[in-house]
């Protein structure tokens, strides 16, 4: 099943200016930067001991001073892996015209989302947002499949996580009044919205869990579209019970073909395991087709190999631009809505209902 894992890198590639000096910049975008061969040029954190000890880590040869000092540099692709909190203000430094890859999400609403998309619109920024799965190997591999009509007709894209994530890696998402959603199944959600497109509309609800200091951590959501596509979202980051009956799954099936995918990085976060790739024709076995790499860091230098190669005229299009990231919020500002109405009551005949 040869179908394309890959996304070209540049024939001729800029440098890269990284702007924040996380666990995202350590784990993530360098390991990717490093594999692609790319020049990163510098870096910033607010923190200057921080950015030091990546710069050091990674040979990095410089830790600028000042966000100030970031934007005056010419002909570089800046990387904005901060935090979201601080994303409107960084890009407001920006200078006009620059090309900026901005870690997701896309502020934490909607409202948020807006004032970005404007902030790029009105100083012409060349923006994308980090919405690496569309990358990774296997989800270039179904979407090549589906392109080439491998499923026939799109029946069914299911998600379906249970799981031990270790929230407290990410000690900031405490303060956020939006946890699940905004931070995490957004992947899946963006991930559908390119393939499909848009759904007429969505029924979600969203779960805290017992001792756990964030607001929510468990989603239940259904994305509607045409009758014969049922897009469904089961989302559990708790099962701590052993690995025997974990899962971290993405089914897309159709009338002619099916594909699973196993997102490995997920399953004991953040060592993980092995992404893997499945599928099979209706009727016959499902195969593991070999995979050329994997999310983790894999879809990292993806995106930027997109991101390089659209400055330089290369690509056409630049997949995960602020407009398409800008819709991908909208689905969760829907999601969210959705969890904050009431749901239809079922009668009770113990209360009288006839």
């Amino acid at each position: 099943m040869g179908f394309s894992q890959n996304w070209p890198r540049p024939e001729k590639a800029r440098p890269i200016v990284i702007i924040g000096a996380g666990g995202i910049v350590v784990d993530s975008h360098m390991p990717a930067y490093r594999q692609g061969g790319y020049e990163v040029a510098g870096i910033w954190n607010r923190s200057r001991d921080r950015a030091e000890a990546v710069a050091e880590t990674f040979g990095i040869p410089k830790v600028f001073d000042s966000i100030e000092e970031v934007a005056a540099q010419k002909d570089v692709i800046f990387d904005l892996a901060s935090s979201h909190h601080v994303h409107a203000d960084m890009l407001e430094k920006l200078p006009d015209g620059a090309p900026v890859l901005i870690q997701k999400p896309l502020g934490v609403d909607l409202a948020e989302a807006s004032r970005i998309l404007e902030i790029c619109r009105r100083k012409s920024l060349t923006a994308a947002v980090n919405f690496q799965l569309r990358y990774a190997p296997m989800m270039l591999a179904v979407r090549d499949a589906m392109a080439k009509g491998f499923f026939g007709q799109l029946t069914e894209i299911e998600v379906h996580l249970n799981l031990v994530t270790p929230w407290h890696l990410f000690p900031t998402l405490e303060r956020d009044p939006r946890v699940e959603i905004v931070s995490h199944s957004i992947h899946y959600i963006d991930l559908i919205q390119s393939l499909v497109g848009l759904p007429k509309g969505v029924v979600s609800r969203n779960y805290s869990y017992p001792g756990s200091k964030l607001t929510d951590t468990r989603t239940t959501a259904i994305l509607e579209y045409d009758n014969d596509l049922r897009v469904a979202l089961s989302i559990n980051h708790h099962h701590d019970f052993g690995r025997s009956h974990q899962d971290s799954s993405i089914r897309f099936e159709g009338d002619e073909g099916a594909a699973v995918v196993k997102l490995g990085v997920l399953l004991d976060y953040p060592h993980g395991e092995a992404d893997e790739l499945w599928m099979g024709k209706r009727g016959g076995p499902m195969e593991q087709v070999p995979l050329n790499g994997h999310w983790f860091p894999d879809a990292f230098e993806m995106i930027m190999n997109n991101m390089q190669r659209f400055v330089s005229g290369e690509d056409d299009v630049l997949m995960t631009n602020v407009e398409s990231a800008w819709q991908t919020m909208a689905i969760v500002e829907a999601c969210y809505a959705s969890a904050n109405r009431p749901l239809e009551p079922v009668p009770n005949l113990s209360k009288g209902a006839s």
